[in-house]
């Protein structure tokens, strides 16, 4: 038998010593999302029959909305709220991705935003509009470039849309819906951003008033109503240790996506390194946090959840702890 990486391209015979296998396994099986092959080897040739396991998206509901994603560090990113017309991060675009009209892009590393020509140009192919990309202002030239540059690889520039953010700026998804932008300690460029419902609700002075009346007041020019917002959802993205409690549309959001990259206690240097979270700065970063749901994303490929879970529990009190949920649990994607 021979065993082959899709990863790597290697092939390690299984006849040899186990610490060479095991090795093999983990440098290169390990962490390839479609598996190996598993070869028999015979004197002449050698067949192969693949093993795939299937892309899924991990699916959650949160009432009024639900969301749909895959995140794994240095892989993909990729989260849609349907029933928010947006999708956080594009990874390598999933087609489920293509049905929203809004790509909120946290920055342009690879694995979160490798999927932005062909959402666009599908997109185009499919007659369902340009879509629009919120990111930060300074990326938004080399966006522009990227897609010119793609579009004489393919014959066409798809149209598309890139709307530049600064930290607080709004953007209206669409009546009574905005994101909201913010700054976050990643990359110069990186935001996060949150999706806010949007209402106004009449002033308590006026509320003894007929329509006609308030009709009256409005074409006077006065405010007759309060805006209140209702945060439904918050990604920071890839963000170093910072707190976001001092944001009312990122602290009370119904849902926080927060990554946590690293769990092994030696890996605090390479998460300040790489400006990500590790489990040991989560006391400080939920300190505040008012959110009913954390769901934790962008875990590494080699962690081992079930050992994630426990760290975690041992890490945050039980009352914070049992409002976080891992988006990649293998509960969430084998329901589906």
């Amino acid at each position: 038998m021979l065993l082959f990486s899709l990863y790597s391209g290697l092939i390690c015979p299984v006849g040899g010593g186990a610490v060479e296998r095991a090795r093999f396994f983990f440098l290169n099986c390990a962490i390839c999302p479609g598996g190996y092959l598993i070869c028999p080897h015979r004197e002449n040739t050698m067949h192969a029959s693949m093993i795939i396991r299937p892309y899924k998206l991990s699916q959650m509901e949160f009432g009024t909305f639900t969301v749909a994603g895959y995140s794994v560090a240095g892989e993909e990113s990729v989260i849609i709220a349907p029933e928010l017309d947006c999708v956080f991060d594009i990874g390598k675009c999933p087609r489920e991705a293509l049905t929203v009209n809004h790509v909120l892009l946290s920055h342009g590393h690879m694995d979160h935003a490798a999927g932005l020509p062909y959402y666009f140009s599908q997109r185009d192919f499919q007659g369902a509009g340009q879509g629009t990309v919120l990111v930060g202002e300074n990326l938004v030239r080399p966006l522009q470039n990227l897609m010119q540059a793609w579009g004489a690889v393919e014959g066409h520039v798809p149209p598309a849309r890139f709307v530049g953010m600064r930290d607080g700026d709004e953007h209206e998804i669409r009546r009574g819906l905005v994101a909201k932008a913010f700054s976050v300690k990643h990359l110069p460029t990186s935001l996060g951003f949150s999706v806010v419902d949007v209402r106004q609700k009449l002033k308590q002075e006026f509320s003894s008033l007929d329509g006609p009346a308030l009709v009256e007041l409005k074409a006077k020019g006065v405010t007759i109503t309060n805006r209140v917002e209702y945060p439904l959802i918050a990604y920071p993205g890839d963000t170093g240790r910072a707190n976001f409690s001092s944001l009312p549309h990122v602290a009370n959001a119904r849902v926080l996506l927060l990554e946590c990259t690293f769990f092994d206690p030696d890996h605090v240097k390479r998460a300040r390194a790489g400006k990500h979270l590790h489990i040991k700065d989560l006391p400080m970063v939920l300190e505040g946090m008012n959110n009913e749901h954390i769901v934790i994303v962008h875990v590494t490929r080699r962690t081992n959840m079930g050992l994630a879970r426990k760290i975690l529990k041992k890490s945050l009190p039980k009352e914070v702890s049992e409002r976080i949920t891992f988006l990649m649990s293998r509960r969430l994607i084998e329901e589906q």
